[in-house]
């Protein structure tokens, strides 16, 4: 791909939340330090929200990755579970044996013991749930029970949630409203402001390998905050598209064009008016010229060949 033209050790932009690219940006900061804060102080439910591509998932991983050691963690990335179904995947993420063969009344009591077991060694809980939206409305009120675990003096066991707003429309509902009352720490992440946005693709590309500042212009960067919005995956998308657009054509610098470009070739950016044509002839240009550095490549080796 354009690794090689760019003098890159990795794509910078891959749609993966690899915490190595992590950015302290003051969204992202101040939800690590909410978290932190909330789990230190022994609250029960802990809630993170944030748009499509704000990068929940990423700081979910993040604070994974750093959260203190008198912590242990269950960790839950797929939640669309029945509440039974919530059990045994906590059981099983606590390292609880003998899970089969047993009603829900002994899983039950074979979690309280667990949490107990931690509690006299000194350690808390966490339940982390990612994409926490897709919980099913009976699967809360077990959560809810499991923050009923307790002794005089902590919770057993604290919950935090990543999700999308849905998740904030969830938890207003009447029929959750007692979960709702235990929720004391929660913040929603935001998009990026064009600073912000400048700063992380920069230290995207930097990460990667490549620490030339004038990779972007100032239009280009402009462009790509209007037509993300600030959102960090559509930002990865585009710059992704623009360093293919520009390797086709053979070029070492990203302009507006190519960044209107990649926002019209995104489905979930709105449509930016340009010229398909414009289109198409870039993308052949870029097919023309990777098929050329083929043929030319394929040459040299069939002349060492012969040779």
């Amino acid at each position: 791909m354009y690794l090689y033209h760019f003098g890159l050790r990795e794509l910078p932009f891959s749609l993966t939340p690899n915490t190595s690219f992590y950015l302290p940006l003051q969204s992202h900061s101040e939800a690590m330090q909410v978290l932190l804060t909330a789990l230190k102080t022994g609250e029960g439910f802990i809630k993170v929200t944030g748009e499509v591509g704000t990068g929940k998932t990423l700081l979910c991983r993040k604070l994974l990755n750093e959260i203190p050691d008198a912590f242990e963690v269950a960790y839950i990335p797929n939640p669309a579970l029945s509440p039974e179904e919530m059990r045994y995947a906590l059981a099983s993420e606590l390292g609880i044996k003998g899970l089969t063969r047993i009603n829900q009344q002994q899983l039950s009591q074979k979690i309280q013991l667990k949490l107990l077991e931690f509690n006299q060694q000194g350690k808390g809980v966490v339940l982390i749930i990612d994409e926490a939206q897709t919980i099913p409305w009976e699967t809360f009120e077990a959560l809810r029970l499991f923050t009923n675990l307790e002794t005089e003096s902590r919770k057993l066991i604290q919950v935090v949630l990543f999700g999308q707003p849905e998740l904030d429309k969830m938890l207003s509902s009447h029929r959750l409203r007692q979960l709702r009352q235990r929720i004391t720490f929660s913040y929603q992440l935001r998009g990026l402001s064009k600073e912000e946005l400048k700063e992380y693709v920069l230290h995207r590309m930097s990460v990667a390998g490549y620490n030339d500042p004038g990779l972007f212009d100032n239009a280009s960067l402009s462009a790509l905050h209007k037509y993300s919005k600030g959102i960090p995956r559509l930002v990865n998308v585009m710059c992704h598209k623009a360093l293919m657009l520009v390797y086709g054509e053979g070029q070492t610098a990203i302009h507006k064009k190519h960044i209107a470009l990649a926002a019209n070739d995104t489905d979930s950016i709105e449509a930016v008016g340009i010229n398909i044509k414009a289109i198409v002839a870039a993308l052949l240009l870029m097919a023309l010229t990777i098929a050329l550095t083929l043929v030319v490549v394929d040459m040299s080796t069939v002349k060492e060949w012969i040779q």
